[in-house]
């Protein structure tokens, strides 16, 4: 009894506050037909960024926000699309889609904003190629980062470099992607390149090779940080595999 008390006052507490402060009408249904995932949805949503503010709250809010309607993100890219139409909206919008592996309109968004003076800007060149990678159009992801390279030769993206050498692997441009891998691997600032540059070069039979790459990764790891172990748990993970 003196829980279902507790829990009524509870959500006439937060029904007041919904009402005081001017919040969107459709929370008191919420709160009221979902007494613990709605209070705690509202909590979580409306009132904790108020108290605890910085990115933890506002990195909850934004991942409750998302269960509680999956496709607001894509609504309003697309909606500003629609009112601008200018790259920077595109860009966003195709980002949504191909997050939602709707890869096709994704590319269909990308190509829409490469023309006129944006016809080669290398923002747009890179979110094609990876939208086209992850339809497994291998041959045009290479093709979209070459003219990326091609036309913004200062352009410098550690990403870019990554998704090309993975394309080269894939495409079986085996010489050309352990030239890109080795290119890259002591600059980038994760484990995924180290790990994927010798994993290559296991595949190619040079195993003294990958064995170095792979024990000075993991030997690395050790002597750094535990953010960086647990940032990267899923590379170190894999090249102690590989090791094995």
């Amino acid at each position: 009894m003196l829980f279902i008390i507790l829990s009524l006052a509870l959500q006439a507490g937060l029904i007041m506050h919904v009402i005081k402060t001017g919040r969107n009408m459709l929370w008191i249904w919420a709160i009221a037909l979902l007494p613990l995932a709605g209070s705690m949805a509202y909590v979580v949503v409306e009132m904790l960024p108020e108290f605890m503010g910085g990115k933890t709250a506002r990195r909850a809010k934004s991942g409750v926000q998302r269960m509680m309607d999956p496709n607001r993100d894509l609504r309003r890219a697309s909606a500003e699309v629609e009112i601008s139409g200018n790259v920077d909206a595109r860009r966003r919008l195709a980002e949504e889609l191909a997050d939602r592996s709707q890869y096709d309109a994704a590319i269909d968004v990308y190509l829409g904003g490469l023309k006129g003076i944006f016809e080669h800007d290398p923002t747009l060149l890179l979110g094609l190629a990876k939208a086209y990678f992850g339809k497994q159009d291998f041959g045009a992801a290479r093709a979209a980062l070459e003219r990326l390279t091609e036309h913004n030769p200062d352009f410098r993206s550690q990403d870019a470099q990554l998704l090309y050498a993975r394309t080269l692997e894939t495409l079986d441009a085996l010489d050309e992607a352990e030239q890109a891998y080795a290119a890259l691997a002591a600059g980038y600032p994760g484990a995924e390149a180290r790990l994927r540059f010798g994993v290559l070069l296991k595949r190619r039979g040079k195993l003294a090779e990958a064995n170095h790459v792979l024990k000075d990764l993991l030997d690395g790891a050790k002597l750094g940080p535990a953010h960086y172990r647990k940032a990267q748990a899923e590379w170190l993970e894999r090249a102690r595999r590989e090791m094995g």
